[in-house]
């Protein structure tokens, strides 16, 4: 019942829902779902501007997924802060989470708070670049999906934690088709346990994806209202943000919380039992 991945560039239509409807409609929550699972991205729109409206989100799709950041963290300017996140700094495409063996599989950001300058968020479709460069050098394809590299990230936020593994950048099922990305420099180890003849071809590989992910026709700059919620598929997006000005106080405030694939296609599945019964 759900037809293929809607492949995009910076020519994304960016998908907007209500956040109320999401919240109250078996229709919209239906077609929330679908969208989300097949563009990757949903913007949803009106939620209050305080913490705790993505606990609601996670009431109506099951349950929220518990990270050792919490069920869900406050993404703001921090002094003493843990992860590069929480500073006013550019952030990178990243995928979240590549340290956990299942990284989550879904992301909601809420925007609280938002700056007058700068703090821009920025989207890519992973699979699409993936596609790309597959097409244009098999090669780096071929070693992003096999060479496993390490992750590690020690430090003491919701409780203390010491997590450590190993993940292939790009992941592919059996059809050699691109299923997840696994990519966050910050979290990348310094130790890389790989044949030293591999360690150049390995670098140019990554060098050539992330130039495609950077490159003006694929990444989608948005710049996020207090009340918008945005939603998002962390297998297969990458996401950063440009810089901002830090002030005396904070100036931007977005509460974050992660759900899995296996909890949102439960809801996807019901839902559409639901509005199939009713029409």
């Amino acid at each position: 019942f759900l037809s293929e991945c809607q492949y995009w560039g910076s020519d994304l239509q960016l998908p907007e829902m209500p956040f109320d409807e999401v919240l109250h409609s078996d229709e919209s929550a239906y077609k929330w779902l679908c969208t989300l699972k097949k563009v990757g991205i949903v913007l949803l729109t009106g939620a209050l501007t305080r913490q705790g409206e993505l606990v609601k989100l996670g009431q109506r799709i099951g349950f929220l997924r518990l990270t050792f950041y919490g069920p869900t963290w406050q993404v703001q300017d921090k002094t003493d802060a843990n992860n590069v996140a929480y500073t006013s700094g550019k952030l990178s495409f990243h995928t979240d989470y590549p340290v956990l063996q299942h990284p989550p599989g879904v992301q909601f950001l809420h925007c609280i708070k938002q700056t007058a300058a700068g703090g821009e968020s920025e989207v890519v479709d992973g699979f699409h670049v993936a596609n790309k460069l597959k097409k244009q050098n098999p090669q780096a394809f071929q070693i992003l999906s096999s060479i496993a590299v390490d992750y590690t990230d020690v430090g003491v936020d919701y409780c203390d934690f010491a997590m450590q593994s190993k993940q292939r950048i790009i992941d592919v099922d059996h059809r050699g088709q691109a299923v997840r990305i696994n990519y966050n420099n910050a979290t990348r180890d310094t130790v890389f346990d790989i044949p030293a003849e591999k360690v150049r071809p390995f670098y140019a590989a990554l060098k050539e994806f992330d130039d495609l992910l950077n490159s003006t026709e694929h990444k989608f700059a948005y710049k996020m209202k207090p009340g918008d919620v945005v939603t998002f598929d962390n297998w297969r997006l990458l996401h950063g943000r440009r810089s901002y000005q830090s002030g005396a106080e904070v100036t931007r405030h977005l509460e974050g919380a992660y759900a899995d694939w296996d909890v949102v296609m439960s809801r996807l599945r019901l839902l559409r039992k639901k509005v199939l019964d009713r029409n």
